[in-house]
Formats: C-alpha cells, sequence, structure tokens
C-alpha cells in the first residue's frame, strides 16, 4: 500500500433545511392556523482516528466531501429530517488545519477519538413557530442556514517512541528490521528508504514500544536537497531520537561532521526536534577494520556527554544491550507522563471542590 502521509480536501456541511408555510385546511374549521413545519438540520462533517487505517491514501483520490442536507418542513406541523453526520476516517496522528489560515483545527491521537470539524445549517422556522395571538395568519417561513465549508489539510505524523535519524545508508532500517517485525527495503545505495516505516518492539516482559525508521536526511535537506525535511514531521511526537553514525571504512565523510550536520538540518526544520533526548549509535561495527572513525565518534560522544552505543544489526552485536536501554529510558519516561496526568487530574479535583465549597 503506498504511504501518503499529506493531502489537501475540500470539505462541506450539509445546508439546514427550510421552513414551510402552510395553514390548516380541513372542513369546519374555517380558522385553522398556520401549521407549517422546521427545515431538518444539515448533517456536520466528522473527522474520527481509526487504528487500523496508516495512509492518507484513500483522500488523495477522493478531493471533495459533502454531508447531506436536512429536509425541508412540511404542513400539518410536519419537521424536515436531520441529515445524518458525514464521518471520515483517517488514520491516528493525523493533524487536521484550516489551508486558508493554517490553524489547527484538530489533532487526533488516540484510537476512536472524533471531532466535529464543520457544522451543519440550522433548519429554518415554519410559519408556525411565528403565530402570536396577535399576529395569527404568519405567511412566510424562514430558510435554513448554509454549512460550513472549507479547504482542509491532513497531516499524518506517526506516533513512536523512538525516532531513527541520520544519513542515508546509514542502517536505520536494517537496525528496524532486526529489533522488530518490520520489513523495510534494505539495499546498499542511498535513499532506500523512501517512506517512513514503524516497527514494533517487543520485550520479554510483555511490554512494547515504537521505533520509526525515518528516510535519509542530507546536507541542505531543509533546502529541499535529497528528499527535504518533508518525512520529519514523523519524528516530531518521538519521546527520544536515535542518531545512527555509520562508522564503517567505506565512507569518506567524518562521522563526527555527519553527526553536527545532521543535527544542524534538525534545528533548522524544528528547534524543539533537535532539542529531544538523542543517543548515538555507532553502526556497521563489523567492517569498522581500522576502527579509527569509531575512535572519533567516540572521542566527540564522551565529551559532548552524549550517550553512545556501538552495535551490528548484521551480526547482533550489542542489539540486546540497545534495547534493554531502550527499555528503562522509555518506561521512565511513560511513567513520568502518568505521573503528570495524575498530579493535573488531582489539581482539577481540587479546583472543582474548591468552587464547589465557594458557592454553597
Amino acid at each position: 500500500m503506498k504511504f501518503v502521509d499529506y493531502v489537501t480536501i475540500y470539505a462541506k456541511a450539509g445546508h439546514g433545511g427550510r421552513g414551510c408555510v402552510s395553514f390548516r385546511r380541513e372542513k369546519y374549521i374555517p380558522w385553522g392556523g398556520p401549521n407549517g413545519g422546521d427545515g431538518g438540520v444539515g448533517g456536520d462533517i466528522v473527522f474520527r482516528a481509526d487504528s487500523q487505517l496508516n495512509t492518507l491514501l484513500d483522500h488523495r483520490y477522493r478531493k471533495h466531501y459533502q454531508a447531506k442536507n436536512g429536509g425541508h418542513g412540511m404542513g400539518k406541523d410536519m419537521h424536515g429530517k436531520d441529515a445524518p453526520n458525514l464521518v471520515i476516517r483517517v488514520p491516528v496522528g493525523t493533524v487536521i488545519r484550516d489551508q486558508t489560515s493554517g490553524q489547527v483545527i484538530a489533532d487526533l491521537t488516540e484510537d476512536a477519538m472524533e471531532v466535529v470539524v464543520l457544522h451543519g445549517g440550522r433548519g429554518g422556522k415554519g410559519n408556525a413557530h411565528f403565530k402570536t395571538s396577535t399576529f395569527q395568519s404568519p405567511k412566510f417561513a424562514q430558510p435554513g442556514e448554509d454549512g460550513q465549508e472549507a479547504y482542509l489539510i491532513l497531516e499524518l505524523k506517526l506516533l513512536a517512541d523512538v525516532g531513527l535519524i541520520g544519513m542515508p545508508n546509514a542502517g536505520k532500517s536494517t537496525l528496524l528490521a532486526s529489533i522488530s517485525s518490520a520489513r523495510p527495503k534494505i539495499a546498499d545505495y542511498p535513499f532506500t528508504t523512501l517512506v517512513p516505516n514503524l516497527g514494533v518492539v517487543k520485550m520479554k516482559d510483555y511490554t512494547s514500544f515504537t521505533v520509526a525508521d525515518i528516510p535519509g536526511i542530507i546536507e541542505n535537506a531543509h533546502l529541499g536537497a535529497g528528499l527535504g525535511l518533508q518525512f520529519l514531521r514523523h519524528a516530531e511526537r518521538t519521546f527520544m531520537l536515535l542518531h545512527l553514525v555509520d562508522v564503517s571504512d567505506d565512507i569518506e565523510l567524518d562521522p563526527v561532521e555527519a553527526l553536527i550536520q545532521t543535527n544542524r538540518e534538525l534545528s533548522m526544520h524544528n528547534t524543539d526536534l533537535a532539542a529531544k533526548p538523542q543517543t548515538v549509535i555507532a553502526t556497521k561495527l563489523d567492517i569498522a577494520r581500522q576502527g579509527h572513525r569509531l575512535d572519533l565518534l567516540t572521542a566527540y560522544c564522551e565529551q559532548s556527554a552524549i550517550p553512545l552505543f556501538k552495535i551490528s544489526a548484521a551480526s547482533n552485536e550489542g542489539i540486546s544491550q540497545l534495547i534493554g536501554y531502550l527499555s528503562t529510558v522509555i518506561g521512565q519516561g511513560r511513567a513520568e507522563v502518568a505521573r503528570g496526568a495524575a498530579r493535573q487530574s488531582a489539581a482539577e479535583e481540587a479546583l472543582s471542590t474548591h468552587e464547589v465549597l465557594e458557592s454553597i
């Protein structure tokens, strides 16, 4: 299935039905009065997150969405039928923006999460609604309101605990394949990975964490070189970054320069992304024959107090130690998030109690 993470669509909520102008006409009831019903409400445009989806491919081919209009009011005080909402399913992690203003309308980060993005128009009132003791024969009704419409940007950001970054052919896809069931494309040429890949790492204690493989970043990526930074949005939600650096003798670029260069591109894309917790992974240890490139990287990481792991995904050297480290760090991060949520919940409960006591 083709991976699509950015599309623009047009969506329009339904119009409200118009009210009815009608009068009761029955034998022996000469002054029946108005009995025109109200119009129905137009359907809303609703977005729902679905964990079974992992791409916005469907929305690339279907660009227009329109909810149904509300039914018109009728005589005998019959109201028009409310139109059903139009539910648009998107992957978990989808951000919805207004194309005109660029404002974020919704961020669907949980499965089954729903949000009404565009509201349907209200139905118009029938003439029976306007009858009073001094105005007993209104000969008018309201038209239905128009539904909201907008051009929307759908932007998918994968939800992962760990993001793998680095230059092309640094070994990101190989590492992902060795620690998870993901099967990304692996080859000995640059830009083998053309789209992000997501893998799940399962631990012996039945816990797990997710890892996202981000396509390689080269110098001047922020200006559009290579694949640009179009996929780095998927690393923005990660808890931590693993920066893979090739230390084999086949690479001419200095490993420290490669590390600095990639981090520079991250900063130019998003300063928050560059500030995420980062661990350096020296890859392809099995073909680092002379070892001088590894020595340079080790010295730099020690000087900069950056955690460094040395691995070979081909021979599984250092893989178990890396997984154990990631499990510990991610577990600590999740525990901190849980404590923060508990503190916030307690504060909200205390505030609610205080408000109740003040109202007594």
